[in-house]
């Protein structure tokens, strides 16, 4: 099969407000994956908008993610995606066999300053470097 016609590995964030760290962890692995995954992010309780301080950290290392807006969980996007990563939202998050799920814990960025998050927005991003690793061989 060739690289052409070969499904990409979809990936699925999850957080409970699809505000911060799914966002980032979305927004990483669209940059870093160059086209190579597909993804998508949801929440279980979207909020009305993204973590204002979760947008500028990630303009600090290049990646624009000020147009995003949180997306409800929907059972069709967990169905869709090969690997579900989810992001504190416990068992809200709905469970198909046959799926491959991985539970980040990372620290909740809503209601922190940019200053809080970078520490945060670093580990999402070793997390992405070693995700893609995993999913795309070199």
């Amino acid at each position: 099969m060739s690289t052409e016609t070969a499904k990409k590995p979809s990936v699925l964030f999850v957080c409970v407000h699809n505000a911060g760290r799914s966002q980032m962890a979305a927004a990483f692995l669209t940059t870093l994956g160059q086209g190579r995954i597909e993804v998508r992010s949801a929440g279980s309780q979207p909020a009305d908008s993204i973590n204002t301080a979760a947008v500028e950290a990630m303009a600090e290392v290049g990646i624009d993610m000020s147009a995003e807006v949180p997306k409800v969980l929907t059972t069709e996007a967990v169905k869709e995606s090969d690997v579900v990563i989810t992001m504190g939202c416990g068992d809200e998050c709905p469970y198909f066999p046959g799926k491959r799920y991985e539970d980040w814990v990372l620290e909740d960025p809503a209601g922190k300053g940019v200053e809080s998050v970078r520490p945060i927005r670093d580990q999402i991003k070793t997390r992405i470097e070693a995700l893609i690793e995993s999913l795309i061989p070199a």
